[in-house]
């Protein structure tokens, strides 16, 4: 295991990023028969493991990565961990859920189509 300053942190990736000899789901079950496990892990994975953080897995995305709701009909929908009986929301929906249920120390997501957004200028409350 490699030491830098995220030594000791567990992460998991969106089910759209690539961990070397994982398949890819993007979702869908479709998707990840058809096509080859990676041989490489995405730029960021690299970079999260050379930091010392340990990848811990995969987290469900819903089917395309394309959803506001964060259901998989597939994969089951991630636990809503303030809220068990509602969705939890956005195609992140599993990243987010994997830090709040205690999974993971944090998560890599994605924003294909408004499950993530940062709040680019300051604003005054």
């Amino acid at each position: 295991m490699k030491t830098g300053p995220l030594s000791g942190m567990r992460f998991t990736v969106k089910d759209n990023i690539d961990i070397a000899g994982h398949r890819t789901s993007y979702g869908s079950p479709a998707w990840r028969d058809a096509h080859p496990a990676p041989v490489h892990n995405a730029l960021c994975v690299d970079q999260l493991l050379a930091a010392g953080a340990c990848c811990v897995g995969k987290a469900v995305a819903d089917e395309f990565t394309y959803s506001l709701d964060g259901e998989s009909q597939f994969f089951g929908t991630p636990r809503n961990a303030r809220a068990p009986d509602r969705i939890p929301g956005g195609s992140s929906s599993g990243s987010a859920a994997s830090v709040a249920n205690g999974l993971a120390d944090f998560s890599i997501g994605t924003d294909p189509g408004g499950s993530v957004r940062e709040l680019l200028e300051p604003k005054a409350f």
